[in-house]
């Protein structure tokens, strides 16, 4: 079969590009069509596909700031035509869904979110003030721009990565959405069989919608320490004010931050993401999440209980827990779930936190893409039903 990989960019390896690496391994001789691609920025298995970029990746500087290129994105994937295929699958969050297609060829859509910046979280992008203002209508066309390719005559079904992701569709596409979590590579992380050592964990992407700063301040008058890992944007500012037990590593090898996993007392996850394959690979390691009771870890964290900002605890009565879920999204709700870790961390078991997780697997989500895809493709190319002379017409 004939496949077209669509993927907004690929200049990294983050969740998207997961997923991508996923499918490039099990579709090799599929073709990838991108905004931006650099080489050797993501995996073997991307780099091994045939790569049609966009006419923006030969803008000078572009692999670096293509987030600055924003407002031609759409004209920029439109003008990439997916042609001579048996199916389009796009991993879309920004525009990759709205490639030019071939009339009659069937289009996968698996929506790792609609666009953060112009539906759920203009706020945590763009503020309230001027620069809010001036970005009103860019937003607009980009929103018009959305909807027109969203519809049934551009996109004959959507996956959701998660049940928050589903519901986004609902609610801005008018669309439903099949939840299909994403791979997540469960195999090369394992628990150790060892004790917990004395620290939290917290994996940092430092933009604003990934709220360190609400972990740094719950540890900012306790006395277990908290390990941040990652780097981005945000990352000195935030270090600069931290107190003395919140240790920033910076970014880490796979390797180095596997070990961190499964040495951490539990990870601390208090942004609200789209599914949060980090949630995954901690309970991989055999370790709790105390997770922001929203979006994707609603799905990835089955909670012992959901604590709010006063400490009250609303138990869930959950027999095989992973974790907890705090209910506000604030240094003072996060600060009482870690209270109430401490006083039943007993009740959490590394072997059954493991085994949710493989719940999660690459083998899981292979074997449920598949199945999309023969049944969207045999949908498409089935022969009309032979009516029998004589026979009612359906």
């Amino acid at each position: 079969m004939r496949i077209a990989l669509v993927h907004d960019w690929i200049t990294g390896l983050r969740g998207g590009e997961r997923v991508l690496d996923t499918l490039a391994r099990n579709y090799p001789d599929a073709d990838l069509f991108t905004l931006f691609y650099q080489a050797g920025s993501t995996t073997e298995a991307i780099d091994a596909l045939r790569v049609r970029a966009s006419f923006l990746n030969n803008v000078p500087g572009a692999r670096r700031h293509y987030r600055k290129l924003l407002p031609l994105y759409p004209l920029a994937m439109r003008q990439l035509r997916a042609e001579g295929y048996d199916l389009v699958l796009s991993i879309n969050h920004a525009v990759s869904k709205s490639i030019s297609i071939e009339g009659g060829v069937p289009h996968l859509c698996y929506c790792l979110t609609p666009m953060r910046y112009i539906w759920d979280q203009i706020d945590a992008y763009l503020g309230r003030g001027p620069r809010r203002a001036l970005a009103a209508p860019l937003v607009a066309a980009l929103r018009r721009h959305d909807l027109a390719h969203s519809g049934p005559e551009r996109v004959d079904r959507f996956l959701g990565i998660s049940s928050a992701v589903a519901d986004r569709i609902r609610r801005h596409y008018g669309r439903s959405a099949r939840i299909l979590h994403p791979p997540v590579d469960v195999k090369r992380i394992r628990p150790d069989g060892r004790e917990a050592d004395d620290f939290y964990l917290l994996i940092g992407g430092f933009v604003p919608y990934k709220r360190e700063e609400i972990a740094i301040e719950a540890f900012r008058h306790r006395a277990e320490r908290l390990v941040v890992a990652g780097d981005g944007p945000t990352r000195q500012s935030l270090e600069a004010r931290a107190p003395a037990n919140v240790e920033f590593t910076g970014r880490i090898p796979d390797d180095e931050l596997r070990v961190r996993l499964q040495r951490c007392r539990a990870l601390i996850h208090p942004q609200e993401e789209d599914f949060g394959i980090a949630a995954v690979e901690a309970q991989a390691a055999g370790r709790p999440v105390i997770a922001l009771g929203r979006g994707g870890a609603l799905d990835t964290v089955r909670p012992l209980a959901l604590i709010h900002a006063n400490g009250q605890i609303d138990w869930r009565e959950e027999a095989r827990p992973t974790g907890l879920h705090f209910s506000e999204q604030n240094p003072e709700s996060l600060a009482a779930a870690l209270d109430a870790f401490a006083a039943h961390a007993h009740r959490f078991d590394s072997e059954v936190i493991r085994a949710h997780a493989e719940g999660f697997s690459e083998e899981r989500f292979l074997d449920e893409i598949t199945g999309e895809i023969d049944a969207l493709v045999n949908r498409r190319t089935k022969p009309p039903a032979k009516i029998e002379t004589g026979a009612p017409s359906p």
